[in-house]
């Protein structure tokens, strides 16, 4: 899941110049239920193995008759190729059954203004599956593209996950608060030990911490404010929490060469029990839940969401979520066999990936989903009764301003870049977005 989301970031797009040629060639074309589809078609990026495999698995299983009435046919295409493929069929009113949204959600928005996008909402509503979606994975897609239009065939949460033994062996409780977490990280350093382990090479997971501390104190709809033009990062809010952040960074509670550090090294630092806490993804159960890779025990491992800023707008419960690479479905394919497709996979989907893949969806895991990991079952749980998520920091950014949040995170928590600079930059070019 990592790898998606840092190849997603640095594929461009050329949103703002194909939209008017978008919206031109495909105006008025997107009514639903021109029925021409001869196969269940799904054009994907060629490294999201795990959608291919279990819809696969449906067609020969569950949804076997579907697939008979309307078989499924699967295209697989580099990341980088996706988006300008998907653009290509849209200007030739050809795009397939299914295919992978944008990179960012600016690409899905342009196609669904020129009707070409299904409204999932009204159509999984009219099937009858609607409740089979987790209410956490609705919001999360309506946070990004404004309505519910794309499929959440992967969902993930987001918080910190800790070492057990290690807050055990220090007599330090679970932080509820984010004062607490920081007192928690104090006393860590103070007995030799990384407080927080974290990727400063690719910087997306120190700007979480930004990001967490924000919707803490300024609600849920903190960046969604700003995306809209109602605040700036520049503001004093958002710079007091990229200066909470810094704050961290500056008492050490990074470790050494933060900013050279990898993905594969931050989770190896925390899964070999040298540092105490790591905020990261639920796509990282893979590593937590092998023996091979975690030598500090999955029993070991713990997972909290960031803590509350005492008197902040936000709750702990609002929980940051993604829907890893989403697939949109084609309005103008729409007839009764995809419906029936659509409504399989919604009623379906969830409880065989969690069998088949040990894997989360936005779907929720109706029936037989085997035994699972006690982590996984955790993160389940916690998505079962999420009510509200949040998004990450550079969820609503243009592409240069999350290249810019990305690169400068290091510098913000080392010292070389001040809080509000770093928040400057990035506004800067949101405004020449």
């Amino acid at each position: 899941m990592h790898k998606i989301l840092r190849t997603r970031r640095i594929a461009l797009l050329a949103t703002v110049a194909t939209s008017s040629l978008l919206l031109s060639a495909c105006g008025g074309a997107g009514t639903a239920g021109g029925g021409s589809a001869k196969a269940f078609s799904l054009t994907i990026n060629d490294d999201n193995h795990i959608v291919q495999e279990e819809l696969t698995a449906l067609s020969k299983g569950t949804c076997a008759a579907q697939n008979k009435a309307l078989p499924l046919k699967i295209q697989t295409l580099p990341i980088g190729n996706v988006d300008q493929k998907v653009q290509l069929l849209a200007g030739q009113n050809a795009l397939p059954v299914q295919f992978a949204a944008g990179g960012t959600p600016q690409l899905t928005k342009t196609l669904d203004k020129a009707g070409q996008v299904l409204d999932l909402e009204k159509t999984l509503k009219d099937l009858g599956v609607w409740d089979d979606l987790q209410p956490a994975a609705i919001k999360t897609v309506e946070n990004l593209y404004g309505n519910f239009n794309v499929m959440p065939y992967q969902f993930n949460i987001e918080g910190i996950w800790y070492n057990k033994q290690l807050f055990a062996e220090h007599h330090i409780t679970t932080p509820t608060t984010y004062d607490q977490l920081v007192a928690a990280a104090a006393k860590f350093k103070g007995a030799g030990i990384t407080p927080f382990s974290a990727d400063g090479k690719d910087g997306w997971p120190l700007t979480r911490l930004v990001s967490g501390y924000l919707y803490r104190e300024l609600g849920p709809d903190a960046l969604q404010a700003v995306a809209d033009g109602k605040a700036k990062l520049t503001d004093p809010p958002y710079v007091k929490a990229a200066q909470a952040i810094a704050d961290l960074g500056k008492a050490g509670y990074f470790g050494k060469g933060v900013g050279s550090i990898d993905y594969d090294t931050a989770t190896q630092q925390f899964l070999t029990g040298k540092a105490a806490m790591f905020y990261m993804g639920s796509w990282a159960l893979g590593d937590f839940n092998d023996k091979t890779k975690n030598k500090i025990g999955a029993d070991n491992v713990g997972f909290m969401p960031f803590p509350n800023v005492p008197g902040g707008k936000g709750s702990a419960d609002q929980i940051p979520a993604n829907v890893g690479l989403p697939v949109a479905v084609s309005a103008k394919s729409y007839d009764a066999k995809v419906g029936d497709w659509l409504s399989c996979i919604t009623k379906n989907y969830g409880a065989a990936s969690l069998k088949d893949q040990g894997t989360l969806s936005g779907f929720k895991p109706n029936g037989d989903t085997g035994t699972l990991p006690p982590l996984t079952q955790t993160v389940q749980d916690t998505i079962s009764r999420t009510e509200t998520s949040t998004l990450w920091f550079e969820a609503l950014f243009n592409t240069k301003a999350t290249e810019t949040s990305q690169t400068n995170a290091a510098p913000l928590v080392t010292g070389s870049l001040s809080a509000k600079d770093f928040m400057q930059k990035i506004q800067t070019d949101l405004d020449n977005g």
